[in-house]
Protein backbone atom coordinates (compact mmCIF):
# COMPACT_ATOMS: atom_id res chain seq x y z
CA UNK A 1 0.00 0.00 0.00
CA UNK A 2 1.47 3.47 -1.28
CA UNK A 3 1.75 6.08 1.61
CA UNK A 4 -1.88 8.15 -0.40
CA UNK A 5 -3.36 5.31 0.11
CA UNK A 6 -2.89 4.27 3.04
CA UNK A 7 -3.79 8.23 4.08
CA UNK A 8 -6.75 7.57 1.77
CA UNK A 9 -7.87 4.26 4.01
CA UNK A 10 -7.53 6.74 7.35
CA UNK A 11 -9.54 9.46 6.16
CA UNK A 12 -12.79 7.08 5.19
CA UNK A 13 -11.95 5.62 8.45
CA UNK A 14 -12.41 9.10 10.08
CA UNK A 15 -15.36 9.93 8.01
CA UNK A 16 -17.15 6.93 8.94
CA UNK A 17 -16.44 7.06 12.68
CA UNK A 18 -17.57 10.57 13.12
CA UNK A 19 -20.90 9.94 10.26
CA UNK A 20 -21.97 7.33 13.18
CA UNK A 21 -21.50 9.73 16.01
CA UNK A 22 -23.51 12.87 13.93
CA UNK A 23 -26.85 12.21 15.40
CA UNK A 24 -26.04 11.91 19.05
CA UNK A 25 -22.92 14.21 19.01
CA UNK A 26 -23.93 17.26 20.60
CA UNK A 27 -26.06 15.04 23.21
CA UNK A 28 -22.66 13.86 24.35
CA UNK A 29 -20.77 17.03 24.71
CA UNK A 30 -23.22 18.69 26.16
CA UNK A 31 -22.08 18.67 29.61
CA UNK A 32 -19.00 20.20 28.81
CA UNK A 33 -19.96 22.19 26.25
CA UNK A 34 -21.93 24.49 28.18
CA UNK A 35 -19.78 24.06 31.24
CA UNK A 36 -16.18 24.99 29.37
CA UNK A 37 -16.29 24.64 25.69
CA UNK A 38 -18.81 27.58 25.10
CA UNK A 39 -17.13 30.05 26.52
CA UNK A 40 -13.50 29.42 24.91
CA UNK A 41 -15.41 29.03 21.54
CA UNK A 42 -16.76 32.65 22.24
CA UNK A 43 -12.99 33.92 22.89
CA UNK A 44 -11.42 32.51 20.54
CA UNK A 45 -14.19 33.72 17.36
CA UNK A 46 -13.76 37.31 19.54
CA UNK A 47 -10.05 37.88 17.70
CA UNK A 48 -11.18 36.23 14.21
CA UNK A 49 -11.23 38.82 11.48
CA UNK A 50 -11.24 38.65 7.74
CA UNK A 51 -13.14 39.20 4.97
CA UNK A 52 -13.21 35.53 3.70
CA UNK A 53 -12.87 32.74 6.55
CA UNK A 54 -12.47 29.24 6.53
CA UNK A 55 -13.83 27.16 9.20
CA UNK A 56 -11.68 23.45 9.14
CA UNK A 57 -14.10 20.88 10.08
CA UNK A 58 -17.19 22.27 11.17
CA UNK A 59 -18.94 19.03 12.78
CA UNK A 60 -22.54 20.03 13.68
CA UNK A 61 -21.73 23.54 12.95
CA UNK A 62 -21.18 24.45 16.89
CA UNK A 63 -19.43 27.53 15.88
CA UNK A 64 -21.84 29.08 13.57
CA UNK A 65 -23.60 31.13 15.83
CA UNK A 66 -19.72 32.71 16.90
CA UNK A 67 -19.01 33.84 12.92
CA UNK A 68 -18.35 37.19 12.89
CA UNK A 69 -21.26 39.62 11.15
CA UNK A 70 -20.09 41.06 7.59
CA UNK A 71 -17.99 37.84 6.99
CA UNK A 72 -18.56 35.81 4.47
CA UNK A 73 -17.87 31.86 5.99
CA UNK A 74 -16.82 28.64 3.90
CA UNK A 75 -17.26 25.38 5.97
CA UNK A 76 -15.35 22.42 5.71
CA UNK A 77 -15.49 18.48 7.11
CA UNK A 78 -15.02 14.75 6.35
CA UNK A 79 -18.34 13.73 7.28
CA UNK A 80 -21.42 14.71 5.03
CA UNK A 81 -23.47 13.44 7.97
CA UNK A 82 -22.15 15.66 10.29
CA UNK A 83 -22.02 18.45 7.61
CA UNK A 84 -25.54 18.16 6.34
CA UNK A 85 -26.48 18.86 10.37
CA UNK A 86 -23.91 22.18 10.44
CA UNK A 87 -26.15 23.25 7.39
CA UNK A 88 -29.40 23.06 9.07
CA UNK A 89 -27.74 25.11 11.80
CA UNK A 90 -26.27 27.36 9.79
CA UNK A 91 -29.49 28.43 7.66
CA UNK A 92 -30.88 29.06 11.17
CA UNK A 93 -28.62 30.80 13.17
CA UNK A 94 -26.35 33.04 10.42
CA UNK A 95 -28.21 32.18 6.94
CA UNK A 96 -26.29 30.44 4.24
CA UNK A 97 -22.55 29.38 4.98
CA UNK A 98 -21.05 27.47 2.02
CA UNK A 99 -20.55 23.66 3.37
CA UNK A 100 -17.93 21.41 1.35
CA UNK A 101 -17.28 17.92 1.78
CA UNK A 102 -13.65 17.90 1.84
CA UNK A 103 -10.41 16.14 4.14
CA UNK A 104 -8.04 18.27 5.72
CA UNK A 105 -5.16 16.96 4.31
CA UNK A 106 -6.30 17.80 0.83
CA UNK A 107 -8.17 21.17 0.59
CA UNK A 108 -9.29 21.89 -2.64
CA UNK A 109 -8.81 25.45 -2.71
CA UNK A 110 -5.76 27.21 -4.25
CA UNK A 111 -2.72 28.88 -2.28
CA UNK A 112 -3.39 32.26 -0.08
CA UNK A 113 -7.72 31.75 -0.67
CA UNK A 114 -8.74 32.42 3.00
CA UNK A 115 -8.23 35.42 4.98
CA UNK A 116 -8.35 33.15 8.22
CA UNK A 117 -8.47 30.01 9.42
CA UNK A 118 -10.76 28.84 12.74
CA UNK A 119 -10.84 25.11 14.05
CA UNK A 120 -12.23 23.93 16.97
CA UNK A 121 -11.34 20.38 18.21
CA UNK A 122 -9.91 19.42 15.06
CA UNK A 123 -6.29 18.07 14.92
CA UNK A 124 -7.56 15.39 17.32
CA UNK A 125 -8.64 13.32 14.49
CA UNK A 126 -6.71 14.16 11.76
CA UNK A 127 -4.44 11.52 10.57
CA UNK A 128 -1.57 13.43 9.84
CA UNK A 129 -2.33 16.53 12.22
CA UNK A 130 0.60 18.12 10.21
CA UNK A 131 -0.23 17.30 6.98
CA UNK A 132 -3.91 18.84 7.69
CA UNK A 133 -1.82 21.93 9.11
CA UNK A 134 0.60 22.85 6.41
CA UNK A 135 -2.84 22.26 4.04
CA UNK A 136 -4.59 24.97 6.56
CA UNK A 137 -1.14 27.06 6.08
CA UNK A 138 -1.16 26.82 2.02
CA UNK A 139 -4.49 27.84 1.28
CA UNK A 140 -4.40 30.92 4.36
CA UNK A 141 -2.57 34.53 2.71
CA UNK A 142 0.58 35.23 4.07
CA UNK A 143 -0.59 38.05 5.99
CA UNK A 144 -4.03 36.22 7.34
CA UNK A 145 -4.38 34.24 10.74
CA UNK A 146 -4.77 30.87 12.02
CA UNK A 147 -7.02 30.61 15.36
CA UNK A 148 -7.18 27.06 16.73
CA UNK A 149 -9.02 25.66 20.13
CA UNK A 150 -6.95 21.85 20.97
CA UNK A 151 -7.55 19.36 23.73
CA UNK A 152 -4.00 18.43 24.03
CA UNK A 153 -1.88 15.92 25.70
CA UNK A 154 -1.16 16.83 29.56
CA UNK A 155 2.22 18.37 30.78
CA UNK A 156 2.19 16.47 34.00
CA UNK A 157 3.88 13.58 33.33
CA UNK A 158 2.12 11.18 34.93
CA UNK A 159 -1.01 12.70 33.86
CA UNK A 160 0.85 12.43 30.27
CA UNK A 161 1.77 9.24 30.43
CA UNK A 162 -2.17 7.87 31.66
CA UNK A 163 -3.42 9.73 28.46
CA UNK A 164 -0.92 7.43 26.35
CA UNK A 165 -2.60 4.52 27.51
CA UNK A 166 -5.91 5.41 26.92
CA UNK A 167 -5.31 6.97 24.07
CA UNK A 168 -6.08 3.79 21.76
CA UNK A 169 -9.29 3.05 23.40
CA UNK A 170 -10.26 7.18 22.72
CA UNK A 171 -9.57 6.69 19.45
CA UNK A 172 -11.68 3.40 18.80
CA UNK A 173 -14.46 5.00 20.34
CA UNK A 174 -14.78 8.52 19.60
CA UNK A 175 -11.69 8.85 16.55
CA UNK A 176 -10.25 11.33 18.85
CA UNK A 177 -6.31 11.22 19.68
CA UNK A 178 -6.18 12.70 23.17
CA UNK A 179 -2.03 12.99 23.58
CA UNK A 180 -1.32 15.02 20.89
CA UNK A 181 0.68 18.31 21.29
CA UNK A 182 -0.68 20.23 18.68
CA UNK A 183 1.04 23.44 19.50
CA UNK A 184 3.99 21.84 18.38
CA UNK A 185 2.29 20.48 15.09
CA UNK A 186 1.41 24.15 14.51
CA UNK A 187 4.59 25.43 14.22
CA UNK A 188 5.60 22.17 12.41
CA UNK A 189 3.85 23.28 9.74
CA UNK A 190 5.20 26.75 9.54
CA UNK A 191 2.53 28.34 10.86
CA UNK A 192 4.64 30.75 13.74
CA UNK A 193 2.63 30.98 17.09
CA UNK A 194 1.44 34.65 18.22
CA UNK A 195 -0.03 33.25 21.26
CA UNK A 196 -0.86 29.86 23.23
CA UNK A 197 -3.51 29.92 26.00
CA UNK A 198 -3.56 27.31 28.23
CA UNK A 199 -7.03 26.10 29.94
CA UNK A 200 -9.07 23.25 31.55
CA UNK A 201 -5.56 22.50 33.66
CA UNK A 202 -3.30 22.51 30.43
CA UNK A 203 -5.40 20.28 29.15
CA UNK A 204 -6.98 22.91 26.64
CA UNK A 205 -5.03 25.24 24.40
CA UNK A 206 -6.17 28.13 22.53
CA UNK A 207 -3.92 28.84 19.73
CA UNK A 208 -3.07 31.74 17.85
CA UNK A 209 -0.69 31.43 14.72
CA UNK A 210 0.58 33.96 11.85
CA UNK A 211 2.53 32.60 8.47
CA UNK A 212 3.63 35.75 7.54
CA UNK A 213 5.88 35.56 11.05
CA UNK A 214 7.01 31.75 9.55
CA UNK A 215 7.97 33.05 6.21
CA UNK A 216 9.86 36.29 7.73
CA UNK A 217 11.93 33.38 9.90
CA UNK A 218 12.36 31.49 7.02
CA UNK A 219 13.16 33.90 4.52
CA UNK A 220 16.10 35.86 7.41
CA UNK A 221 17.93 32.34 7.55
CA UNK A 222 17.80 32.17 3.76
CA UNK A 223 19.80 35.55 4.30
CA UNK A 224 21.81 34.07 7.10
CA UNK A 225 23.05 30.52 5.47
CA UNK A 226 22.41 30.88 2.20
CA UNK A 227 20.35 27.91 1.84
CA UNK A 228 17.25 28.30 0.13
CA UNK A 229 14.12 27.97 2.64
CA UNK A 230 11.58 30.41 0.76
CA UNK A 231 8.08 30.72 2.12
CA UNK A 232 5.70 27.91 1.49
CA UNK A 233 8.34 25.56 0.77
Amino acid sequence: MTASESKSKEGLATQRCYDRQAAFYDLIDLPVELAVFKRLRRRLWSDVRGALVLEIGVGTGKNVRHYPEGTRALAVDISPRMLRRAARRARRLHGNVDMVLADIQHLPFRDGAFDTAVGTFVFCSVPDPVSGLKEVRRVIQDAGRVHLLEHVRAGNPVIGSLMDLANPISVRLSGANINRDTVSNVAKADIALDSVESHGLGLLKLIRGSPRLACQARETATAVTGIDAKCGT
